[in-house]
């Protein structure tokens, strides 16, 4: 099976600076301007590590340079290696690195919806599998985690009969404009083909049921009237979360990540950080909502919340909202993690109490790639 592997370097950059996305490089350039770190390499070499401890010696083809080249260095892996453009931070870089390639069973790549969107655009009827390094991933062609497509990717090279193929996972986009403007612009740009192994791909994203604002302000409600005085409380992005700061009497950042203590909004639209400052000496805790069908709790669109706060709030410390009709339908009936820190992870590993109406609550397992 002929499979290659694209690493876009600047996917990401913008989740933890609170710019919702890194499409284009005015956004790259504003991103680094504001001490964004590159995770996507990294984040491609947990992927390319796996395979190589599953599969020493597995053949894969790799552009040049940090468009691949650079995140399988000293790893176990017959790489072929191709000549890369020079890296410019636009689409260009990652179709010309796939057009170079030539013909390809499976196309590996590290990056988010708009990387998914550049790659199926010249695919040429290789599938798509996504590592996940985006701010917004919306698509059905992601792993869960990286270390899920490191394990598909070792699946389709020594154990093929466990693998399915689904024709028609969506790659979707949206309008990074109008989404720091407050507003949600998704399009669906194709559908791709993808591989299908155990519990190892996210499905795509989908959206609550109409009625479920009046659940969710009755959990919200709740939430506000339990809040300890001395504490941080950080609310995440999305209508669930969104709907704790409407019931203290603020206006949420329906996009963003906002922070209050003692009832009052101290942050709003808040980057990693502010977060981190205002979290000093204080104890943290962290409201989210669930991605619909997906799953996800933190690592799909809220990277502001880093690692070292979720952390510091640990599996207790995680406020998690949903309606019952969402946690029903769901692709797999678990909670998803990937922070960045594989340990983490797995330290948030286990069950939680998730707040579904007034004085109603689930159970649901929280788990990682």
């Amino acid at each position: 099976m002929r499979i290659g592997l694209i690493v876009n370097p600047f996917a990401g950059l913008g989740g933890a600076v609170g710019l919702k996305g890194t499409d284009g490089p005015d956004t790259v350039a504003e991103a680094m301007r504001r001490g964004a770190q590159a995770k996507a390499g990294a984040r491609a070499r947990l992927a390319l590590t796996r395979l190589a401890d599953r599969v020493p010696g597995a053949a894969i083809t790799l552009a040049a340079g940090a468009l691949g080249q650079n995140w399988a260095a000293d790893l176990d892996l017959d790489a072929t290696i191709i000549a890369s453009p020079t890296v410019t931070g636009t689409a260009r870089d990652t179709k010309e690195a796939v057009r170079a390639m030539g013909p390809l069973d499976v196309i590996a790549f590290a990056g988010g919806d708009g990387t998914a969107r550049d790659v199926a655009s010249v695919a040429n009827g290789a599938a798509l599998l996504g590592i996940p390094c985006g701010v917004k991933m919306h698509s059905g062609v992601f792993a869960v985690s990286p270390h899920s497509a490191g394990a598909m990717l070792a699946d389709l090279m020594t154990s093929p009969d466990r693998v399915s193929w689904l024709d028609g996972a969506e790659v979707m986009d949206i309008d990074e404009a109008a989404l720091r403007n407050g507003i949600l612009a998704p399009r669906l740009y194709g559908l791709a083909r993808i591989p299908v192994s155990r519990n190892l791909m996210q499905a795509a994203k989908g959206g609550p049921r109409q009625d479920a604002a009046s659940a969710l302000s009755s959990a919200a409600q709740g939430i506000v009237a339990d809040m300890d005085e001395q504490t941080l409380y950080i609310i995440g992005p999305g209508t669930s979360a969104g709907a704790v700061m409407t019931a203290a009497g603020h206006t949420a950042t329906p996009l963003g990540v906002d922070a209050m203590l003692n009832r009052a909004l101290v942050a709003q639209d808040a980057d990693d950080a502010t977060l981190k400052g205002l979290a000093e000496g204080r104890d943290v805790r962290v409201i989210l909502g669930v991605t619909g069908q997906q799953g996800f709790l933190l690592g799909r669109g809220n990277q502001q919340i880093g690692p070292a706060l979720i952390a510091k709030a640990g599996r207790n410390g995680l406020i998690i909202l949903a309606t019952e009709d969402k946690l029903s339908a769901l692709a797999r009936p678990r909670l998803l993690v990937d922070t960045g820190d594989p340990d983490l992870d797995a330290e948030l590993e286990g069950f939680v109490r998730v707040s579904t109406g007034a004085n109603r609550e689930m159970m649901m397992r929280i788990a990682s790639g």
